[in-house]
């Protein structure tokens, strides 16, 4: 509604500026406060746990991955030993532990020749690929196309390699090994792929008698490291052993094709 008194012209109404509720402020700013500080709470609580969780179940299948490159001279030319020669091994086949933190863990691999490493089997499949391209060279029959498809023959041996140590483990109600143990493992057996296809490069022959050596020698290393990982974590290891020797020998055969497979160059 307009008014013109006076000559100005205005408008009527109810005023701007309100005068404020001190209760309902009051009220507002207690009620705010209780809840932002109940979420604040809840929140921590939520985020506190599932870290917790989290770390738990990560550290429960891996591991922390400089654990597994902790080596030095000594250790490499004595695991290299139990691997490629196990029935050569007179000592236990049992981890050392020791108390950190309140909890036992497992001492590194240079203080441990029966702890697994990452460093022997990186370094033995990056050793077949170099003699891969080295046989492939040859037999004339070298590109960088064939290269890549050794190099992911390799890696497709490895996968189904640990994919068998897992699976056994899984099958006798084990599944608690860490996966970066599992690929150490699995990766060891390049050791005994390139003593083969070195034996093949020197003299052809040989190759048929240094590459069944190797695969029964990995056989007989991943049978003493399996039942060392079932039993120390299997509380029933005695009620299923049959079942354990079945499967451990299963995998010991397993290893025989694997071997030719991947010691077949150029195929």
């Amino acid at each position: 509604m307009y008014s013109t008194m006076g000559g100005q012209t205005g408008v009527t109404g109810t005023p701007q500026n309100p005068q404020p509720n001190p209760f309902g402020n009051t009220f507002y700013g207690a009620g705010s406060g209780l809840i932002r500080s109940g979420l604040e709470a809840y929140g921590e609580r939520f985020l506190g746990s599932s870290s917790e969780f989290m770390q738990s179940n990560i550290s429960r299948y891996f591991s922390n991955p400089q654990y597994y490159f902790q080596v030095n001279d000594q250790y490499v030319r004595n695991k290299l030993k139990v691997v490629l020669f196990p029935f050569l091994h007179r000592g236990h086949w049992t981890r050392i532990t020791e108390p950190v933190g309140g909890r036992l863990s497992y001492k590194p691999p240079v203080y441990d020749i029966n702890a697994p490493d990452l460093y022997i089997p990186l370094m033995a499949f990056g050793t077949y690929i170099i003699l891969a391209g080295f046989s492939l060279g040859l037999m004339g029959r070298f590109s960088p196309e064939a290269l890549s498809l050794q190099f992911t023959r390799g890696l497709v041996g490895w996968v189904l390699q640990v994919m068998l140590l897992k699976g056994l483990l899984y099958s006798l109600g084990s599944g608690e090994a860490p996966l970066f143990d599992i690929v150490a493992y699995g990766g060891y057996a390049y050791t005994g792929i390139c003593i083969g296809v070195l034996a093949r490069l020197c003299w052809s022959y040989s190759y048929y008698f240094a590459m069944p050596l190797m695969s029964l020698c990995m056989g007989v290393f991943l049978v003493k490291t399996m039942k060392r990982v079932l039993f120390s974590e299997m509380r029933n290891y005695e009620k299923r052993s049959s079942r354990q020797h079945y499967v451990l020998l299963f995998m010991a055969l397993g290893q025989f094709p694997l071997f030719f497979w991947l010691g077949n160059l150029g195929l």
